[in-house]
């Protein structure tokens, strides 16, 4: 879904795009798009592609069961966007951010936005942010979505912010996959500045 999104947000801002995609059979055809069927959690060679590529971004969707690969996976991106000086935005999760019901506790540890249920796949994320934190390559920022990263409308308008999830007035966290592409796009063409930063539905 995170994936798709910003494919078309890049191309209806003009940019020409490479996806690299597990399944490359359902990107719609596009003459400023290219498609490569690649795994980012195998041992792919990426350097090809990112030496191409001005900034990449990693969104990586896994299997239930698999997400103790996340972590791994973002490791060998970092490797190659290292090797061949790509910048990256890494699509992350809303688990190292910091809790506004209790500042001094991250997302994953809050049941309130983390049940039980999700507590593997937090952990991953969690895990992901370690290993972006203590790689040697520092061309890289972390993007944590809200906690609810839904399909919507493209309403292009949303708030941005650094370490503390973001809510509304009824404490809800959300934004729509079309309006979380624009600030990967709007990152990608005016960087703000943040290693770490999350986006949530304008209020």
């Amino acid at each position: 879904m995170a994936g798709s999104a910003i494919v078309a947000e890049a191309l209806h801002r003009g940019h020409t795009v490479t996806a690299i995609s597990r399944k490359p059979e359902g990107l719609t055809l596009h003459e400023r798009l290219s498609v490569q069927g690649l795994d980012v959690t195998s041992s792919a060679d990426l350097d090809p592609v990112l030496t191409d590529s001005d900034t990449a971004v990693l969104t990586i969707r896994l299997a239930p069961g698999d997400n103790h690969l996340l972590a791994p996976a973002t490791v060998r991106f970092l490797d190659a966007a290292a090797r061949t000086g790509t910048r990256v935005i890494v699509l992350g999760g809303a688990a190292p951010l910091r809790s506004p019901n209790h500042p001094d506790r991250l997302v994953a540890d809050d049941p309130a936005y983390v049940p039980a249920e999700w507590k593997a796949l937090a952990e991953a994320s969690l895990a992901q942010f370690q290993v972006c934190r203590q790689h040697p390559y520092s061309g890289w920022v972390y993007l944590s979505p809200p906690a609810i990263f839904e399909p919507g409308p493209r309403t292009a308008k949303y708030r941005r912010g650094t370490t503390q999830l973001l809510t509304d007035a009824g404490g809800t966290s959300r934004i729509t996959s079309a309006d979380l592409a624009i600030a990967v796009i709007d990152e990608i063409e005016t960087p703000g500045g943040d290693r770490h930063f999350t986006v949530a539905q304008a209020v």
